[in-house]
């Protein structure tokens, strides 16, 4: 059993490497390879995050307002190949032709000329950044508040605002933590949208999208919950939509008169519950929305949830308090020992009695929740997430933890002292009969070489330590998500 100590197993300065803009675009075929690629492995890893964290030398306030970069790493015949490309959005291309900051970003980052020159702009770029999913053929790239992004898969060139067959007006959201049925074979997501009132005050809208394998909108309900709302990620079972509704309020003045950002003005509420929405997939059920309640907290992600036994169990990420972006603090200065970590968290939902009751899952330091694609919405035992190598407190993420949610059992790999991994993406290994037969691959940095890599880890046994190791030539900055597909957009590595 691993013992506590008060050394830490991470160097700062290593770390805040991380964290560094990756200007160039590559494409070369990975010839560093630690390890065996499995033979049976073919497919490609897409994964989106900020890669551009600087304009000449101007850093942004926030790593979520820097411009979204994909990679791409095929994996075909035991070998690999990487490319990456920024997204061209509209803004990405302004500011790269001025060599400034034009635009205001949600977690901070103002145009240059104080407040007077960001007071009254509300025009936030779609940065792109989030998520990047393959479905009904095309690649799209997600930031949640705003439409999608279209790329071609075989160059990663961006083709455009992606309207889904003119579902999605100009400016509506499409949130960038889309889920797949696996048996009703349909992408489910959602937009949120604030700005109405009514006599009780301010009100937030959901909108629910469900896409077939064609990717044709086959399903759009939209709903008004009272309140301002915080949502990043949802979950899904069969019947239903869950959204935790945060308790945070917004005060916009700091905002409008160019202050500080729209994110920056976001401040936890802790006297006030965590509201939990569970919405109907089938507004011609009948069925109305429910909101219960659970203590305060402050909900990122879900690893999944599904129906048993006539009450909803979702398995989710919470923190005690919501880590608030501070003004005039340079976000790689981080003081991991004054931040409450997050931890895995089962929440059961009684419909019939309006009950919620609560546990603590897992108490290391956790997140990027991921499982098996078999098993979204429907009961599971496995659960993958990056992890802190410390047993308790907040830490960066070093490793990936794989909890046995049937037998409580816990496996670990670790690239501690000088790794710090990404989320981790589960690959079912073809032909595979149990839960777990698959891979996770991950992206990860080394803060002593500078940089960065894909590991490859068997899911059945994360004891047996690293499969592969695929060695970039450079660094990647931190990214956020990423998805697998089966399909390989190039002829051969």
């Amino acid at each position: 059993m691993q013992t506590k100590t008060t050394e830490l197993p991470y160097n700062l300065a290593q770390w805040k490497q991380g964290y560094r803009s990756q200007k160039q675009e590559y494409n070369y075929q990975i010839t560093e390879i630690e390890g065996q690629i499995p033979a049976d492995l073919t497919g490609t890893l897409f994964r989106n995050g900020p890669g551009l964290l600087d304009i000449n030398g101007e850093s942004v306030r926030h790593p979520f307002d820097g411009d979204g970069m994909i990679c791409r790493i095929t994996i075909k015949d035991g070998k690999a190949h990487f490319l990456n490309r920024f997204i061209q959005t509209q803004a990405y291309v302004a500011e790269q032709a001025a060599g400034e900051f034009l635009y205001r970003g949600v977690f901070g980052t103002q145009k240059a000329g104080g407040w007077m020159s960001n007071a009254f702009d509300i025009n936030l770029k779609n940065i792109a950044n989030t998520q990047v999913v393959y479905w009904g053929g095309k690649l799209l790239a997600l930031w949640e508040a705003a439409e999608p992004h279209r790329l071609d898969p075989k160059t990663l060139d961006t083709l455009g605002i992606e309207y889904l067959n003119n579902t999605l007006k100009p400016g509506d959201p499409f949130a960038a933590h889309p889920l797949f049925d696996p048996k009703q074979e349909r992408m489910v997501n959602f937009g949120l949208k604030a700005g109405k009132f009514d006599r009780t005050g301010l009100l937030t809208g959901i909108t629910i999208y469900e896409l077939d394998l064609d990717g044709k909108v086959v399903e759009e309900h939209s709903h008004t919950i009272p309140g301002f709302a915080f949502i990043h990620d949802f979950a899904i079972t069969p019947n239903y939509c869950i959204f935790f509704q945060n308790p945070v309020g917004f005060n916009p003045f700091p905002f409008l008169f160019g202050l500080k950002g729209a994110g920056e003005c976001v401040k936890f509420q802790p006297e006030k519950p965590t509201k939990i929405i569970v919405i109907p997939r089938d507004p011609r059920s009948g069925e109305k929305i429910q909101t219960l309640e659970t203590s305060s907290g402050f909900v990122f992600h879900h690893a999944n949830a599904f129906e048993q036994d006539g009450k909803i169990s979702i398995d989710s990420i919470a923190y005690a308090t919501f880590p608030e972006v501070e003004p005039d603090k340079d976000f790689r200065d981080m003081n991991f020992s004054t931040l409450t970590p997050g931890q895995l968290w089962r929440f059961e939902l009684d419909l019939k009695t309006q009950q919620v009751t609560s546990a603590l899952v897992e108490p290391r330091c956790c997140e990027f929740p991921t499982i098996n694609p078999a098993n979204v919405g429907y009961p599971y035992r496995y659960v993958y997430m990056a992890a802190a190598q410390t047993l308790d407190g907040n830490a960066p993420l070093q490793s990936i933890i794989k909890l046995d949610r049937e037998t409580d059992a816990k496996q670990l790999w670790t690239a501690a002292p000088t790794g710090y991994v990404n989320e981790p993406v589960f690959v079912p290994r073809p032909g595979g009969t149990q839960e777990d037969d698959g891979w996770l691959l991950a992206m990860t940095y080394d803060g002593l070489k500078d940089r960065s890599a894909v590991v490859i880890l068997d899911a059945a046994d994360l004891t047996k330590g690293v499969v592969a190791t695929l060695w970039l030539t450079h660094h990647i900055p931190y990214g956020l998500h990423g998805s697998w597909t089966d399909d390989v957009f190039i002829d051969s590595l």
